[in-house]
């Protein structure tokens, strides 16, 4: 894992953007960061006030361990950070042939939550 270019890559982008940060087993290297690492993504995630969207489609496979393998997840909601999650359970399930997912956001308060729910709404 080239972290020094990944931290600085991070440190690039325009405030409030989006990045897209694979939680584990990232895809396609297989070279996921050490948890001192996810801290410091996390202190440059919130100093440049981006939103991280979390892709976890191998919760479970890359370290066997499917609680260790969210633990950037986690380490980022207790940090303060609002982020988006999406996990694909195809694969974990051996639901191959169907696409089976979930779409998670943390919020600050019921209220942002709320708006944020109105916008996902399925009509």
């Amino acid at each position: 894992l080239d972290f020094s270019n990944l931290i600085d890559d991070i440190r690039a982008m325009p405030d409030g953007s989006c990045v897209l940060l694979h939680a584990c087993a990232h895809n396609p290297t297989g070279m996921d960061p050490t948890l001192d690492q996810w801290k410091q993504m996390s202190d440059v995630v919130m100093e440049k006030n981006l939103l991280p969207f979390f892709d976890c489609a191998y919760q479970g496979f890359a370290s066997g361990d499917a609680r260790k393998d969210a633990a950037a997840i986690r380490l980022f909601v207790e940090r303060g950070h609002k982020l988006a999650l999406v996990q694909s359970f195809s694969k974990n399930f051996g639901l191959y042939g169907q696409r089976v997912g979930a779409l998670s956001v943390v919020a600050d308060t019921p209220e942002e939550a709320q708006r944020v729910f109105s916008q996902l709404k399925v009509h």
